[in-house]
């Protein structure tokens, strides 16, 4: 089986990267070594903001929203399908059925003319 990197921005909404692995493990280590680039990308901006802020206060501020920006991405390893499996239906072995009235819902009566 194969995994892809998937990464979560701020947590919650996939983004794919079309990263693929072999092995599981090498997947969490793609993840890991995400995750400590996105470290030490704060890292950087923090030292940086730390002497360029005059109040303390501003600092603060803008140290707290940079951290939820950015070390919320997280990634995780999800299971990817090979190209040569097979699906398991194919939408045009599936029978189309239409409904030759529309359908209304079950205890509300249909509005007569």
């Amino acid at each position: 089986m194969k995994w892809m990197l998937v990464v979560l921005v701020n947590g919650i909404t996939p983004v794919n990267t079309d990263l693929v692995f072999e092995k599981f493990a090498d997947c969490l280590a793609a993840e890991e070594q995400m995750r400590m680039h996105y470290a030490d990308a704060f890292d950087g901006w923090d030292r940086a903001a730390a002497i360029n802020f005059q109040r303390r206060r501003d600092y603060v501020r803008a140290r707290d929203l940079q951290a939820k920006r950015m070390l919320s991405n997280v990634g995780t390893c999800v299971p990817h399908a090979d190209g040569d499996q097979q699906p398991i239906a194919k939408a045009q072995d599936q029978p189309t059925t239409a409904p030759s009235q529309p359908m209304t819902p079950q205890g509300s009566p249909t509005p007569q003319p």
